[in-house]
């Protein structure tokens, strides 16, 4: 059943406090608790790394109002992706060895039914952590919802961040013409353009951000990917070249900041005129969004059509509150992950 000697406990967080402005260390506990040993059907997974996104903050208050996502409960440990190695086994379906992807969450340990496991084959990456990315999200925005192809001139906002990174790589390896980003200082800039391959980028601090996107791209936007509303999804509007296509996937600009961002004001007249057409979107993870990702990802790496940018953050399940703070105040490029010891 099992190939090692396996502790008797683990730690995982839990949320102590529904969080009200941004994340604080009062707002989680780290516990100690009993590793389960699988009964029939089910699998004991060793997590190696866990996945920290912009959303977990949007669940950690007491009404998120995001109907498909369940809300993080008081006492509970926020669940969220993970991917680790099956320990113990009492399932036909999985074996010890295993490399499995999960969304049980912030935990050094995980039990449950067979099923609620996606089983993975390493050799398709590098690392294990390659497999806990946003390109899913990426993807079916960027692939299905927008349908970016050739002569597409597109515009991402937050584009240094985890869906964002991979957002633009993969409207380039669709065959976009022209590829804008925008974030949040100059280094971000210059990443953008020198290792992510964005055709263009503007920092939106340094002025209207519509004057900068008109700027770069003189004969208006295709595609516009959102992730941040605010005064960048109005510049997108007026921006706009006809028949765009705005793809909606996030606000971040609400998440780290007041509400305004998740409201910002529609020029109707803009978007009449130009027959603009806004698709807002949410992912959910199937099996066939996870899979088509994979597919395209591994081949895309294996031909240098795209990178994972991603940060690790060592220090164990107990750094993972820390790491969503600074995630939310824009410390990282990229992917967010923690690292289990």
């Amino acid at each position: 059943m099992t190939a090692q000697t396996l502790p008797a406990t683990g730690k995982e967080v839990r949320l102590a406090r529904y969080v009200v402005n941004q994340p604080a260390k009062d707002d989680f506990e780290v516990v100690e608790v009993y590793v389960a040993q699988p009964t029939s059907g089910n699998v004991l997974v060793r997590n190696l790394y866990l996945q920290v996104t912009a959303v977990m903050r949007d669940l950690m208050t007491e009404d998120p109002g995001l109907p498909m996502m369940p809300a993080y409960k008081v006492g509970e440990r926020p669940w969220g992706g993970a991917v680790g190695v099956v320990v113990a086994s009492e399932s036909p379906d999985l074996a010890v060895g295993d490399t499995v992807q999960h969304m049980d969450g912030w935990t050094e340990f995980s039990t449950g039914p067979a099923a609620q496991y996606f089983k993975v084959d390493p050799s398709w990456y590098p690392g294990p952590e390659y497999f806990l990315n946003q390109g899913i999200t990426a993807y079916h925005g960027m692939a299905d919802v927008a349908e970016v192809g050739e002569d597409d001139v597109v515009f991402v906002s937050n584009a240094a961040g985890g869906v964002g990174s991979l957002a633009g790589q993969i409207a380039k390896a669709r065959g976009a013409k022209r590829v804008i980003g925008s974030a949040g200082s100059a280094e971000k800039v210059e990443y953008l353009t020198k290792e992510l391959g964005y055709d263009a980028a503007f920092n939106y601090k340094d002025g209207p951000v519509v004057d900068q996107l008109r700027e770069l791209a003189p004969d208006g936007i295709n595609v516009f990917f959102d992730l941040v509303g605010g005064e960048q999804f109005e510049a997108a509007v007026q921006a706009s070249a006809q028949g765009a296509r705005l793809v909606l996937g996030g606000a971040v600009s609400a998440q780290t900041g007041n509400a305004e961002g998740a409201f910002p004001k529609l020029d109707i007249m803009a978007g009449i005129i130009r027959q603009i057409v806004i698709k807002p979107f949410s992912t959910y993870h199937t099996p066939e969004q996870i899979q088509a990702w994979n597919q395209h990802f591994a081949q895309w790496l294996q031909e240098g059509k795209i990178v994972l940018p991603y940060t690790v953050v060592e220090g164990g399940v107990d750094a993972a509150p820390e790491a969503l703070t600074a995630l939310l105040g824009g410390a990282y490029k990229g992917n967010v992950l923690v690292k289990i010891s």
